[in-house]
């Protein structure tokens, strides 16, 4: 067996050895074409068929060289394969060419040939592609609203002499200005002098070194001189360059469709403070919503909280331990087949894929969870708010029976599912290519007959069942530009926006029902300002991984993001040390969402959970519980003051946890001092996140403050050194509303 996918998986970061690379080839440049062939192959062989611009053809073959595998971001077969297709890795190997491509304008078709140790030769189907170039363009091609900034003469279009597929112009930067925003980044805050991309990726843990985002914008601050910004308006890719290259300009490079020599992308510039371009970006893209004050009170989830039993028995822990809380996350709720129906429950299937109702299940007194209802009736008594877990797919290993069976012959029959071409162009269900549910296909959420019918499935539970919000995990797994969505759509302008449609989809049920419309998701792109909550995403418990979740909150709210939280102190591998425990909460505190989370464990001991009172537990401090039970009482006493603020937020644009800059764009501290933000209009926090730090230094803006905890008045601006306590983060309240706000403060004082 020999086999060639020119498009590969569509792995955004990494190179499939049985794909051709670029994708499009570039006349005169390097171009790659792979092959996966099975043990028995000896020899692989490309014939080419290169038709020059001229018309005039050439053939020519070559022979192909061994390779390591890779697909989907491994080096071998493992954790981004499918087991199908893991089993037949274990006995093929790579095969690679690489050459020059053809002058531009020309075609390329090539088929690959492999011969057998017996001297079978097997073929693939032939291939074709056309030989792309880079060539000036007129500044037009670019279209600009507001004030433009594009540099006369820098744009230029990759095309093959018809279509541009590609569009590259620069912006100018000047000496002592910043550039930040770009959606929710872990790295760093101002990415002046770095490289990055805008596409929805799931990187498992360790964001801020991979420099890869679940959230991407195509949309930058550039803070420090007259003050601006930008979006480039697409949904496609984009390449940005911040003065890595050039110091002097910000390069920017976008996938596009477009017929040469006409516009192929256009760039809004915004003029003003960062508030008044966050407003203008708001205005066009949405903007958030009120939501109600509870989502500001404690978020509480284990992957192993899995019955009904022990829910409750986390939940009386809470009340037990005097730990207030307000919502409680079941992720291990379903038969994680339909991630409709609660596991244990029996029922009849609905054979046509037609919604179920709670009087269509009965729950075994035995079973996992003997009385959903009666379970969330009982924590609404509480003030505890529920929400459940969600994945948007529909499982195909192991191989699906009962409903998931009957629920993806119905997908397929009633033409909800993202589709795939294959070879001969015919469309078929797209099948999940990562390495989270492999084979699962895939409901298209950006269309509203498709989202009906999806979230339908789901209506019983928040009616009958009482659920208030749910967590929209896992909007990730569209890869491949040739995608093709309901409306006609390919991947490579719709796979970012699935996201954005799967977040409004659970919204617009819960809105439906007469609820907020609550949803908790990590996926993301530009429009998610106006669709729910959300978290930073799967993350182990380290220093490093505390400072880029807090870099990943400063520049998701510098995008518009207001409800944004993260796993505290991290959700997954060995617990973090009570002393990373207990900063991570004392931080948590004083952001939008507080929450903490952890990863399945398998039921093993010592439990990995991250409660508080296993923490104490584990780690033999006695300091945990009660600093953490402050802390949570704090919270409580500063919900009314989010709640307000979040509306203030909403109505100005100024964002909720904010960055420095924004109040004060030409303060230099705003960037030698990072990971410090405000919040809201009165509050100015800065975290303790280094590991064995005594004592802390805050650069405090201009204005007239006091020491939330002790009362004092310092004037900024000025570098304040503070002795930090595990249970003291420093938080100063601005003079004017010390007043109403010291009580927040003394009762824990």
């Amino acid at each position: 067996m020999i086999r060639h996918r020119p498009f590969g998986s569509g792995h955004p970061y990494s190179v499939d050895t049985e794909q051709r690379w670029p994708v499009d080839p570039v006349a005169g440049a390097p171009l790659t074409l792979g092959a996966r062939a099975t043990a028995d192959v000896v020899d692989v062989e490309a014939e080419l068929v290169v038709t020059q611009s001229d018309g005039m053809t050439t053939e020519q073959r070559m022979l192909l060289t061994r390779v390591a595998r890779t697909s989907r971001g491994q080096a071998i077969d493992g954790g981004h394969l499918a087991s199908a297709q893991a089993r037949l890795a274990r006995s093929a190997g790579g095969w690679a060419v690489t050459f020059d491509a053809p002058s531009a304008g020309g075609a390329l078709r090539y088929r690959l040939s492999g011969r057998t140790g017996d001297g079978t030769t097997q073929r693939t189907r032939w291939f074709e592609a056309r030989v792309l170039a880079w060539t000036p363009a007129r500044d037009d091609v670019v279209t600009v609203a507001g004030r433009g900034r594009v540099v006369p003469g820098s744009v230029s279009v990759l095309t093959d002499g018809e279509r541009a597929r590609r569009v590259r112009f620069a912006l100018p930067l000047a000496d002592g200005e910043h550039v930040t925003g770009f959606g929710e980044r872990f790295d760093a805050l101002d990415h002046r002098g770095a490289q990055l991309d805008s596409v929805v990726f799931e990187q498992y843990k360790s964001q801020g070194a991979e420099r890869k985002t679940y959230l991407p914008m195509p949309f930058a601050h550039v803070v420090g001189g007259a003050g601006w910004g930008f979006h480039v308006r697409t949904s496609r890719r984009v390449w940005f360059d911040v003065g890595a290259t050039d110091p002097g300009l910000l390069v920017v490079e976008v996938e596009t469709d477009a017929a040469t020599g006409e516009p192929a992308v256009t760039v809004a510039f915004y003029d003003g403070t960062p508030t008044a371009v966050l407003d203008a970006f708001l205005d066009e893209v949405g903007r958030p919503e009120e939501l109600p004050d509870w989502v500001f009170r404690l978020w509480a989830s284990g992957n192993e909280w899995n019955t009904q039993a022990e829910v409750m028995r986390q939940m009386d822990l809470h009340r037990d331990h005097d730990v207030p809380v307000g919502s409680v996350v079941i992720e291990a709720w379903s038969d994680e087949r339909t991630f409709t129906a609660f596991r244990d429950a029996r029922y009849a299937v609905s054979e046509d894929g037609a919604p179920h109702r709670l009087a269509d299940f009965e729950f075994p007194s035995d079973g996992a969870w003997p009385d959903p209802k009666g379970m969330v009736d009982e924590l609404h008594a509480r003030d505890i708010r529920v929400h459940l877990w969600q994945i948007p797919l529909l499982k195909a290993r192991p191989h699906p029976t009962g409903q998931a069976k009957a629920d993806t012959l119905a997908a397929a029959r009633e033409g909800v599912l993202i589709r795939e071409p294959d070879a001969r162009g015919e469309l078929h269900p797209y099948r999940n290519r990562g390495w989270w549910f492999p084979l699962s296909t895939m409901p298209d959420l950006t269309d509203e007959r498709a989202a009906r019918w999806w979230t339908e499935k789901r209506r019983y539970l928040v009616e009958e069942v009482g659920i208030d919000g749910f967590k929209t995990d896992g909007g990730e797994h569209a890869w491949g530009r040739e995608l093709v969505y309901l409306d006609g759509t390919r991947g490579d302008e719709a796979n970012n926006r699935f996201p954005v449609a799967y977040a409004k989809a659970y919204g617009d049920l819960l809105r439906s029902a007469g609820k907020a419309p609550v949803t908790f998701s990590r996926a993301g792109f530009t429009g998610s300002q106006a669709h729910g909550a959300f978290w930073a995403g799967d993350e182990n418990s380290t220093w490093d991984a505390f400072r880029w979740s807090m870099f990943a909150g400063l520049s998701a709210a510098a995008s518009g993001i207001l409800y944004w939280g993260w796993d505290l102190a991290g959700f997954s591998g060995p617990l973090p040390s009570a002393e990373l425990y207990l900063r991570a909460t004392a931080a948590s505190t004083f952001v939008p969402i507080m929450q903490y989370h952890s990863e399945f464990n398998h039921h093993r001991t010592p439990s990995r959970d991250r409660t508080p009172w296993n923490l104490a537990e584990q780690t033999g401090d006695e300091r945990v519980l009660p600093v953490f039970r402050e802390f949570a009482k704090l919270r409580e006493r500063l919900v009314p003051y989010l709640t307000a603020e979040a509306a203030e937020s909403i109505r100005t644009s100024a964002p909720l946890m904010r960055p420095v800059y924004f109040d004060h764009p030409s303060l230099e501290t705003a960037w030698t001092h990072p990971l410090q933000w405000l919040l809201g209009r009165d509050l100015f926090v800065s975290p303790v996140v280094v590991e064995g730090e005594q004592e802390h230094e805050t650069a405090l803006p201009p204005g007239d403050w006091v020491d939330a905890w002790t009362g004092v008045a310092v004037a900024g601006p000025a570098i304040v050194r503070a002795a930090v306590p595990i249970d003291r983060i420093p938080v100063y309240v601005r003079a004017a509303a010390w007043p109403e706000l010291r009580a927040i403060f003394a009762a824990g004082a």
